[in-house]
């Protein structure tokens, strides 16, 4: 034993306690007070994960097993590490110093430090943040002769981001550097890494990689291996292949290397992350021990099981079946609504008939699968002044391609509007840089008018040169024209005109990063709110207006996220809106990653329903804006996966939580839609829904064409050639002779 430390709460089976009150149950204590070796702690939803960890961590250091030093603990966020550090020390009953305990990046960079002349570095680096990693490529495009507008820096940023995520340096990296640059990609790659050595600079894939490099020289990786005794891993299941490399590295073949995670609650494969890192640790530590924590202490017995079976359905998992000693409490609600109006209206009076009952606002929360739906419940909270915050990340209104698609708008309504100008005339780029910016509004105060009446008459002067001189020329003849548009076009044709003539879609287009496809759905989501208004005035004045009412800070409010800003959180009452075939799972979100995506979405759908602590609400809606357009929904295939003993299908018939000429669908045990009345709000197609076989062509009016797969009870699994996978009621299928 450790004489410096000691146990506040004692563990049962140590030499100093019988494990009274030290509140963990059986599997808990099994991860806490296993030996040496390899460990894989499958921790569920709800079932005690950070309390585990940080007693293991307290059990090492007062067993005597380990001393601070010996101690590699990593979580993925600097907050994590310090409620580690302060869970820890209240159990110990004193300050830990000396251990190692952090996220990758700050480990990774602790290391480095101590070894950086061997990567050709000074061990007083700097660490680039975005910003400067996207000047850095821009300066090795210009100094390879690569025109900026046809191979845009952002792409080749993804690009190496993603091989550095790997553990790849350019000698090792793959083919798909042949996709940039005509094939110059890997070679840009390296010249990238060369400039960045010539500024003494790393970028945050760096850290691990170059940590990867030095544990080549086995001297340098057995002096690490000898160091740390136990490493700790926290959300395992987040690990990237070069985060999954270096963990093996440091374990070498003492292997004491604790995994805590949850496959089913995988969901950043967007940003790197490889669910198999801990899918495959017995493979990687053969002597590995697996305990399973699977007793919830969050959400009732309904709440479980509706969300045990809906993972179920994937095939990527190691298996967990999560249970409660609570209540069985009241079954997961599914609803349909008859469009995405009904929907935000509907959930904001139920919410405040919660509030009138006596449930804080701050224990509810609204999860949606993409930022674009949150437009939507922002305005309805707004409208009846619901108090709510939008966490993990901006309102809708604060996003910056919102900000710049109204800053346009606001210049064409306002050719005054100094502000608007600067924020949108290097969006997309055009040649005019800071400085000619900053020599146009030092002209404008010189003659006390507009920056852009300053420009005007500058250009007229001939006094602006080079691209500069271009680029205002084509934007004033822009905004020209879009002022001659205005008076005659309503504000969402004069907001898509603007957008797409200015460039700004186009620049998105051609944007790889993994948010690019978010951030044009909210444009499209702004063109549907800019539907709602006459003139553009109006428009301008609401949003205005959005920005000016905000509560006090200590008020209580509804929280308004999306799904992957809710892991790690959890509510009393949790509404789950918009599950929707196409939306969730989300068709790009398939047609990337084809079944491993399908997973991934049903697990994100996990994620939402075991936020639930009381009551977990659905819903789909028949209908819901898309580009603009009203266009027909299907109830996303996820609902056809819950069991029927833990969900309550309501409709109007059953009270205020239906609506008026609602159909009456419910989900039956098979997993498969009904119809139980000729009110459905659906459209059928003409003829008999029944009698598909397997291979018959059949035509769908959204899906287009495509093959039966499978036909069961009226429900079709059908393989449409432009998308994917979809179970549809036969009674919405027709013989693609008939189409």
């Amino acid at each position: 034993m450790n004489p410096t430390f000691s146990l506040r709460h004692r563990l049962p089976g140590t030499a100093n306690g019988d494990g009274s009150g030290d509140g963990l149950n059986q599997e808990q204590r099994r991860a806490v007070e296993a030996g040496d070796g390899p460990l894989l702690v499958l921790s569920g939803a709800g079932t005690g994960k950070t309390r585990v960890l940080t007693m293991r961590v307290a059990h090492l250091l007062a067993t005597g097993r380990a001393r601070p030093s010996e101690l590699l603990v990593v979580t993925f966020t600097n907050k994590a590490a310090r409620e580690m550090r302060s869970r820890v020390e209240a159990l110990t009953g004193r300050a830990v110093s000396g251990w190692w305990l952090g996220t990758f990046h700050a480990l990774g960079a602790r290391i480095l430090r101590r070894h950086a002349q061997l990567v050709e570095l000074d061990s007083d680096y700097a660490i680039l943040d975005t910003d400067d990693q996207k000047r850095v490529i821009k300066q090795v495009l210009s100094t390879n002769n690569i025109d900026p507008k046809r191979w845009p820096p952002e792409k080749l940023l993804y690009s190496i981001d993603r091989w550095k995520n790997l553990g790849l340096t350019p000698d090792r990296a793959d083919h798909e550097g042949k996709a940039f640059a005509g094939g110059r990609g890997l070679e840009l790659y390296a010249a990238y890494q060369r400039r960045l050595q010539q500024l003494n600079a790393t970028d945050f894939g760096d850290l691990l990689l170059h940590n990867l490099t030095l544990f080549r020289d086995t001297q340098i990786l057995e002096e690490w291996q000898a160091r740390f005794r136990h490493i700790l891993v926290d959300e395992y299941q987040d690990t990237n292949t070069a985060q999954h490399l270096w963990i093996r590295q440091l374990a070498g073949a003492r292997g004491n290397v604790c995994a805590v995670g949850d496959e089913d609650q995988s969901i950043y494969g967007w940003r790197g992350a490889q669910v198999g890192n801990i899918l495959s640790f017995r493979e990687d530590f053969p002597a590995a021990q697996v305990v399973r924590l699977e007793q919830n202490y969050r959400s009732t017995g309904h709440i479980l099981g509706a969300a045990s079976a809906l993972i179920g359905c994937n095939q990527m998992r190691l298996g967990k079946t999560l249970w409660t000693q609570g209540s069985a409490g009241e079954p997961v609600r599914v609803r349909q609504v008859q469009d995405s109006e009904d929907e935000a209206r509907l959930i904001s009076d139920e919410i405040e008939l919660l509030r009138r009952e006596g449930t804080p606002l701050d224990r509810i929360a609204v999860l949606l699968r993409t930022t674009a739906l949150i437009l939507g419940f922002e305005e309805r909270f707004l409208k009846i002044g619901l108090p709510y915050q939008v966490v993990g990340g901006l309102r809708f209104f604060e996003r910056q391609e919102v900000r710049d698609a109204v800053a346009y708008l606001r210049l064409v309504q306002h050719e005054h509007d100094d502000l608007a100008l600067e924020r949108i005339i290097g969006r997309p780029r055009r040649g005019i840089g800071t400085t000619t910016f900053r020599k146009l509004a030092g002209e404008a105060r010189l003659r006390n008018t507009s920056v852009e009446s300053a420009g005007r008459a500058l250009l007229a002067a001939g006094q602006v040169r080079g691209t500069a001189r271009g680029g205002l020329r084509k934007l004033f003849r822009a905004l020209d024209h879009w002022r001659e548009l205005a008076p005659d076009q309503k504000p969402h044709e004069l907001a898509e005109t603007v957008l797409e003539q200015s460039g700004y879609l186009d620049m998105l287009r051609r944007d790889s990063h993994a948010d690019a496809a978010g951030r044009y759905e909210n444009l499209q989501e702004l063109l549907n709110a800019l539907r709602e208004f006459e003139h553009l005035q109006g428009f301008l004045e609401h949003v205005a207006l959005v920005h000016d009412r905000d509560g006090p800070a200590t008020e209580p409010r509804v929280s308004l996220m999306t799904l992957h800003a809710a892991k790690g959180l959890e509510f009393d009452v949790v509404f789950l809106p918009a599950w929707e075939d196409g939306l969730f799972p989300h068709d790009l979100a398939v047609l990337e990653g084809g079944d491993e995506g399908l997973e991934e979405e049903r697990r994100l759908a996990y994620v939402g329903l075991t936020r639930a602590r009381c009551e977990a609400r659905v819903s789909w809606a028949s209908r819901r804006r898309t580009f603009g357009n009203w266009e027909d929904r299907f109830p996303s295939q996820f609902l056809r996966e819950l069991p029927a003993e833990h969900t309550a299908i309501e409709t109007a018939a059953q009270g205020a939580y239906g609506w008026p000429g609602s159909s009456a669908t419910r989900f039956d045990t098979a997993g498969t839609v009904v119809d139980l009345g000729p009110e459905a709000v659906l459209p059928r197609m003409d003829g008999p829904g029944q009698g598909f076989s397997e291979g018959q062509r059949v035509f769908h009016d959204k899906y287009g064409y495509g093959t039966v797969v499978a036909s069961d009870d009226g429900a079709v699994e059908v393989r449409f050639d432009k998308s994917s996978m979809k179970t549809i009621m036969g009674d919405y299928l027709r013989p693609a002779e008939r189409a």
